[in-house]
This record gives C-alpha cells, structure tokens and sequence, in this order.
C-alpha cells in the first residue's frame, strides 16, 4: 500500500468508530426517565409502547417476568380518570399516572394479580407507567414527580 491512501483509512476507521458509537447510543430503545421535581434522576425504565386501543387492553396481561427496569407505558390521546384492573395479569404491577405534561398525579402499588377491581387516582391522567409492584417505593417514586419520555411519541396515540 502507497503511504498517499494511510490517512484515508485512518479517516474511514475513525468514521467506522463514531458510527458504531451512535448506534449503541441510540439503539437503547424507547424509555421513560423519573425524576423529582428538582430534576434529581430517581429511575429510567425500557418500556414498550401501548398506544392503540387494542395494545392499551393487552397491557402486560400473561407476563410471567418483568425486568426490573422494564415496563410498558400507556398512552391515551387525551387526559381523563383512568382506572385499570389486573384481570389475567400474573405478576403484581406498580401504576404510575401521569398528567399531559408528565407530572405524577398518583401511584397505584402493588396491585393485586388477576383482580377484576378497577384501581386508579382521582385525577386526569394522560399516561400510566406499569412496572414491577415495589418499584414506585424502592426508587422512591412519588406524586408530583415528573415522567420524561424518549425515544418514541407522545402524540402517536389513538
């Protein structure tokens, strides 16, 4: 090789290099971040989206296991009084509700597998985080704090 063609390839090695970088950055998938209302970081969640009627009645029905920073985040195209039940769900869920602009209006813990009770605040909500029961309490997580979401739309639910 001619000495004329090393920095090209030092050049292609360094743009290999950034773009591997930007890819295991990026790839992390949607999440949702919590974090007091001061901006202290208290947990970041992988989620998978339910935006879709048929997605938000699925939820995590059947699950044997969830990671225990995984969840799956509901979104509903307006605020209003949600409540959801546990019906067919084996493993017990935190719910996290939280209004349009991602504030906590109130956490549901613990809740009881397989129960037909509809749980929920007694406020409009707009998203619902649901992660491992214990979560909310271990990472303490309360209302008033705040969801930051990344990596997908807010806007996408229908």
């Amino acid at each position: 090789m001619t000495p004329q063609f090393r920095p090209a390839r030092r050049v292609i090695a360094s743009l290999a290099l950034l773009l591997s970088l930007a890819v295991a950055c990026c790839a992390r998938g949607p999440e949702v971040t919590l974090s007091a209302p001061n901006g202290t970081p208290l947990a970041t969640v992988s989620v998978e989206i339910a935006d879709t009627p048929s997605a938000r009645e699925l939820g995590l029905m059947y699950r044997q296991h969830l990671d225990e920073n995984a969840g799956m985040i509901f979104l509903f195209p307006d605020a209003q009084r949600l409540t959801f039940w546990m019906k067919n769900t084996v493993i017990p869920l935190d719910m996290i509700f939280a209004d349009t602009n991602g504030r906590i209006v109130g956490i549901v813990e613990n809740a009881e597998p397989f129960s037909e009770r509809t749980v929920g605040p007694d406020a409009d909500a707009q998203y619902v985080l649901e992660v491992n029961g214990g979560f909310a309490r271990r990472h303490h997580v309360a209302v008033g704090d705040l969801m930051k979401f990344s990596g997908f739309s807010t806007a996408t639910a229908r």
